[in-house]
């Protein structure tokens, strides 16, 4: 994809639409690749991020169809291998309650994009219009970190996040299958989600949270303390150190101005480590030993 069209992206689906040329019909003339196709021909997208689609809320857009009409077209693209078949890349939701309300035909924009593009364009216009459940959202960028190598940071510059926000998302696919379901079915919010990876047990935390309607903050202070019953990690002290050992490390350093660790190991042998700020330091370090 262009980086004008990455711009555009970031920017939201309707932005991206224009980077994309009109289509050229039997007569010649560009019509921007908008037309009516029967909903028969159209099939949804497998690696649409988003899953759960509502029955209430599929019911309540199939009445609003019915008496409006789609007034927002779907945005598709050829389906691999079929001229007259259409795959969808935004739009599901309407197709859906668009079969409910017995439509047979439905308005499309037709965009001619690659797996890694519809992927993009599926995600963003989810995630713009908050259609997508934290963990959708995650599922999809991992999908086009896996698929494509993308690096956090480029996708979120891709897809207008910051790589901070693609990060923290990612990080709620480590929760246990049992509270990423709690998040699909909005239970819990991803701030909770976020504040889970730190406990100790995030499925009893996260059933707590539940039960007792606990908040964001609340869940960041019992995932840090420490469960009940559980022993308190032993503090390690520091090992004794030879005192001639030491001495002999301040000798070294005092000579060379420098940071000097010695280790030295039962068996006669070990380490000199010299540590250094700039290369003018590492440079008089050479001298001295070559004198």
């Amino acid at each position: 994809m262009a980086v004008e069209s990455k711009r555009r992206l970031g920017r939201g689906l309707d932005a991206l639409l224009g980077a994309y040329p009109a289509e050229v019909d039997e007569t010649g003339r560009r019509d921007a690749g908008r037309r009516t196709v029967p909903i028969a021909l159209i099939e949804r997208n497998p690696r649409n991020p988003r899953r759960d689609f509502p029955d209430a809320e599929l019911e309540e857009l199939a009445a609003s169809l019915k008496k409006h009409g789609i007034v927002q077209p779907l945005v598709v693209r050829h389906a691999a291998g079929a001229t007259e078949r259409y795959e969808i890349i935004a739009g599901e939701r309407r197709w859906r309650a668009a079969q409910r309300a017995g439509l047979h035909e439905v308005p499309v924009t037709i965009l001619d994009v690659s797996d890694r593009e519809a992927l993009e364009l599926a995600i963003v216009e989810n995630v713009q219009r908050t259609d997508l459940n934290p963990v959708e959202e995650a599922r999809g960028y991992q999908a086009l970190i896996e698929e494509f190598k993308y690096s956090q940071a480029t996708l979120g510059e891709t897809i207008g996040k910051s790589r901070v926000h693609v990060t923290n998302t990612l990080r709620l696919l480590k929760l246990p299958a049992s509270v990423l379901e709690t998040l699909e079915a909005g239970t819990l919010s991803a701030g909770h989600g976020r504040a889970l990876l730190s406990a100790p047990d995030p499925e009893k935390l996260a059933r707590l949270v539940v039960q007792k309607g606990l908040s964001v903050r609340e869940t960041e202070r019992l995932a840090q303390e420490p469960e009940e019953g559980s022993r308190p990690k032993p503090v390690r002290k520091p090992p004794v150190r030879n005192a001639d050992i030491a001495a002999l490390e301040k000798e070294l350093s005092d000579l060379l101005g420098l940071k000097v660790e010695l280790r030295h190991q039962e068996s006669g042998g070990g380490e000199l480590r010299i540590g250094y700020g700039s290369l003018e330091q590492l440079d008089s370090v050479c001298r001295k030993l070559r004198r």
